[in-house]
């Protein structure tokens, strides 16, 4: 089994995935599109691992942080999510995040991740409810605090104005999170109009 890679980014991949040469050996792992952008060929880096084994294949998964790696395992967990969704979830919210997504019930925030509908955000958040806390995420990155209100306030005020689903996902990965619902929606705005 594989737990951690160090090693240096020869490629990016449009597919979510990294070659990592570690002492002459290229590892082709997927990462999160949230991460990705991180990745540059020819630095230096430190990804931990998940092994995903099945019949068929095996897959290699990295993660910058205990925190998303901890999130992933508990979501691959979760009854009907498998390695893509548990990427695509974490693409869309940082583990933090998740973890007051979750806790405040929000369903809306959960059908921004893509091919999850009502129905699937329903029942994550009932069945990660007892399973994804901040004890087991440790409590560090951003959203650990309160600043999570602030942008389910934005991606409502948003919907409000007529934007989809995936344009408001789209702007929230861009602007930064920490800062008062009306800094938010201004960025999100006028990123939006750029767009």
């Amino acid at each position: 089994m594989i737990g951690s890679l160090r090693g240096e980014i020869l490629e990016r991949n449009v597919d979510g995935t990294v070659l990592l040469e570690v002492a002459g050996v290229g590892y082709l792992v997927t990462v999160s599109q949230r991460v990705i952008p991180e990745l540059e060929p020819g630095s230096s880096t430190f990804l931990r691992i998940h092994h995903h084994i099945r019949e068929d294949a095996q897959t290699l998964f990295g993660f910058t942080s205990n925190e998303d790696k901890a999130t992933f395992q508990i979501l691959l967990a979760t009854h009907g999510v498998g390695p893509a969704m548990a990427m695509s979830v974490l693409a869309t919210h940082p583990a933090a995040s998740l973890v007051d997504i979750v806790a405040n019930n929000d369903i809306a925030a959960l059908q921004l991740v893509p091919k999850v509908g009502k129905k699937t955000a329903e029942r994550l958040i009932v069945e990660l409810k007892n399973r994804l806390s901040l004890d087991v995420l440790d409590g560090s990155g951003p959203g650990a605090g309160g600043g999570n209100s602030s942008v389910a306030d934005v991606r409502e005020a948003l919907a409000g104005l007529g934007y989809g689903t995936d344009e408001i996902r789209d702007v929230l990965r861009e602007i930064p999170s920490d800062a008062d619902s009306a800094t938010l929606l201004r960025d999100a705005l006028k990123t939006l109009s750029k767009n």
